[in-house]
């Protein structure tokens, strides 16, 4: 029997504010790079609660998925590095925007997180060679042309959360 073909999924805060977005600086094997708040979905949580919990740990501020911008796949490939074995991931990435909240000053950020960064559009695209995928720029490009999808698109069953059945929270 082969092995299924599994992307990875992933969830994307995509946070604007007076004309700049947030971003942020993250170390990678090829170095700094500049990222969306964004991370691997979890396991037993929905995509809004992956999305707030990414947006917390990487920029120590509360966040509020209120639309979906858009659903993404890329495909990334990194050789073979010294000790390290050639990667080849496919990312499903689920992009929100909505509202930053407050910052949560007890926290810190997470690991590999050098800061986090306002950027306006122009900015963002001129810094297209340090972006970490090339989501970053088409994230916000779909934010920028007005793309908002309803969260009522989305669905998870409580099997997944093991929570009972309600209206979705993030």
């Amino acid at each position: 029997m082969t092995e299924r073909w599994k992307p990875s999924a992933t969830v994307a805060a995509i946070i604007e504010h007076q004309g700049k977005f947030l971003l942020v600086e993250e170390h990678t094997p090829e170095g700094l790079r500049l990222n969306n708040p964004a991370g691997h979905l979890d396991e037993g949580e929905s995509l809004l609660h992956g999305c707030a919990r990414e947006a917390l740990e990487e920029t120590m501020h509360l966040f509020n998925p209120e639309y979906l911008v858009g659903v993404y796949m890329s495909r990334f490939h990194r050789p073979a590095i010294a000790d390290q074995a050639a990667q080849d991931v496919t990312y499903l990435r689920f992009a929100f925007g909505g509202t930053l909240g407050a910052l949560q000053p007890a926290r810190s950020l997470d690991a590999g997180i050098v800061r986090t960064l306002w950027l306006s559009p122009d900015e963002i695209r001129a810094s297209a060679a340090l972006h970490r995928s090339p989501l970053v720029g088409r994230c916000m490009e779909d934010c920028l042309r007005g793309q908002r999808f309803p969260l009522a698109l989305l669905h998870t069953d409580p099997s997944v959360t093991g929570l009972p059945s309600g209206p979705i929270a993030p």
